[in-house]
């Protein structure tokens, strides 16, 4: 089984669940950072769920890891399986563990439209799909609570298994910088006027050819028929391997879990500012 047809039965399975599930969510659910796991109260989710759990993850699926973590997001009792229990809880200078009697499934953003990324170049965002690695970060970013809870993946034995979660304020985090920006950007329209570059290069579908793409020029005074919508409450990111930088480039990567679209905005720091360099359709 390949990898983008094994996506493509996960997305499937879920796909009837998802949209009651971000209903619930959206009338009085919220992020608790405080809390490891998400409940699920939505029994058609749950009915899914159990569908999903009755089927083995295919052994292709541990060679990278997106193709796992599809699973481990989507499957109750392989997430169990392949949890360390008691597991470490590193909070600032605390160090707790987690049984298994206490952890609810967490479906990360399996439940909604897209997740989102960061990357520090396009190098370093196509050797996460190509350059097999030990071990991975999967992080839940709070941003109105200025939280990240980071959940840490290791290979063992072949297989991987979450060994660790830590849990940090945003000021702490390696793109604390840029993050706390974002926040901002993404809130703030007239903060996000501001934070355009004078000239932002724009790839995008060209509209007479669907199979081209089109480049050009967009000035701040036509932003707001291009710009994307962008999530402003809870975000992720992934983080490849041991990799901790504060570049002065990010590429911040909003990509739909069924559709296969994806957007690219490409920012720059410079003279202590965050400017909006590229977007990318």
């Amino acid at each position: 089984m390949n990898r983008f047809f094994l996506f493509c039965v996960v997305v499937a399975c879920f796909l009837q669940g998802c949209k009651q599930n971000s209903l619930a969510e959206n009338n009085g659910g919220t992020d608790d950072t405080d809390s490891i796991g998400m409940v699920d109260d939505d029994p058609t989710a749950d009915e899914t769920d159990e569908l999903i759990s009755e089927e083995p993850m295919p052994k292709a699926a541990e060679e990278f890891f997106d193709d796992f973590f599809f699973n481990f997001a989507s499957n109750k009792r392989l997430q169990k399986e392949r949890i360390c229990f008691p597991l470490l809880v590193r909070s600032n200078a605390k160090t707790d563990t987690l049984q298994s009697k206490d952890w609810h499934t967490d479906h990360f953003f399996m439940h909604q439209e897209e997740y989102t990324l960061i990357f520090d170049n396009e190098e370093q965002m196509n050797q996460a799909k190509e350059v097999p690695v030990e071990e991975v970060t999967v992080e839940k970013i709070f941003l109105s609570q200025a939280f990240v809870n980071q959940y840490v993946f290791r290979k063992k034995n072949g297989q991987w298994k979450l060994d660790e979660i830590r849990k940090q304020t945003l000021s702490l985090n390696p793109n604390a910088s840029f993050l706390a920006f974002y926040r901002r950007f993404a809130s703030d329209s007239i903060f996000q006027h501001q934070s355009l570059n004078e000239e932002i290069q724009f790839v995008g579908p060209d509209p007479d050819d669907e199979f081209s793409q089109m480049e050009g020029v967009i000035t701040p005074d036509f932003w707001e028929a291009f710009a994307p919508e962008l999530p402003r409450d809870t975000i992720y990111n992934i983080i490849y391997g041991k990799r901790k930088t504060s570049a002065d480039d990010k590429i911040f990567v909003i990509r739909g879990i069924s559709n296969g679209q994806e957007v690219m905005l490409t920012f720059h720091h410079q003279h202590d500012k965050w400017k909006l360099t590229k977007l990318s359709e």
